[in-house]
């Protein structure tokens, strides 16, 4: 099965990083469905270990704020809906939810720290690629951003350690008049090789 033109333009061709958004509200019921279609996503072994805080208030806003780079501050004040994709760093205690049919998958985990910061950090950024392509299929436009200070986030919202940023998304409703002119992409030639 494939996807028509119309949706693949969506999703890739026509999409864009949004760095500014109109005023318009994001339904709490759309960021349900976002979700629910990223959910769906392949990770190893069904892990998954990305985790998403939507900063949809002032006051949820002013906590991240103070730990933008200078250039994301506006674009993230503009925002309906910020996001914290964050990685559960101990993932692994949903294992035998999400993984049943290997019964030690946690302990295989829980007892190698380099095998699961690993497994957590790749999956948990598929995880976030997932959301942003859920949320344009939704019609939601995204800006991620990788622009903060990750130490200051983690200290606002995740204290405990458990949770750790990745990258933080805003998303809402594009404002055409912020965008930048579409920068080069590398040709098949230049990212591929065929073996």
């Amino acid at each position: 099965m494939t996807i028509d033109q119309n949706a693949m333009n969506a999703l890739f061709n026509d999409a864009r990083t949004a760095n500014g958004f109109i005023d318009k509200a994001v339904p709490t019921e759309l960021l349900h469905k976002v979700y629910d279609l990223a959910k769906m996503g392949s990770t190893s072994m069904n892990c998954q270990p990305t985790r998403y805080i939507f900063l949809t208030t002032q006051e949820a806003k002013e906590k991240v704020l103070g730990a933008m780079s200078p250039g994301n501050v506006d674009k993230t004040k503009s925002a309906p809906v910020t996001v914290i994709v964050a990685t559960d760093n101990q993932f692994y205690e949903n294992m035998p939810k999400v993984f049943p049919n290997k019964p030690d998958a946690k302990e295989m985990f829980a007892g190698n720290a380099g095998l699961a910061a690993g497994t957590a950090s790749r999956n948990g950024t598929l995880g976030g690629a997932y959301f942003m392509i859920a949320a344009r299929a939704c019609g939601l436009d995204c800006g991620p951003m990788s622009g903060f200070d990750a130490a200051k986030v983690n200290q606002a919202f995740f204290p405990d350690g458990r949770f750790s940023v990745n990258f933080i998304v805003n998303l809402g409703y594009i404002d055409a008049s912020k965008l930048f002119p579409r920068n080069p992409r590398l040709s098949f030639d230049e990212a591929c090789q065929i073996l």
